[in-house]
């Protein structure tokens, strides 16, 4: 997202940043939702890979996909 400073006063589409921000958040759910779906399919050797315990990817997999 792109702001432009003049004089201290910052300019931003609001609608463009509006729709940015509801945009990012959207593609964030995503990518956290498909990377605890992996971590729940991820074998003993991945987990050790990523240095996780299985416990570890239990507690991550149980969040949902709005908490970071």
């Amino acid at each position: 997202m792109s702001t432009k400073n003049l004089d201290g006063i910052s300019l931003r589409p609001r609608s463009a940043s509006r729709w940015g921000l509801f945009r990012n958040r959207i593609v964030e759910w995503r990518r956290r939702s498909r990377s605890r779906h992996e971590l729940r399919h991820l074998g003993e050797a991945g987990l050790h890979d990523i240095g996780l315990s299985r416990c570890d990817a239990a507690a991550e997999v149980s969040k949902p996909f709005w908490i970071g």
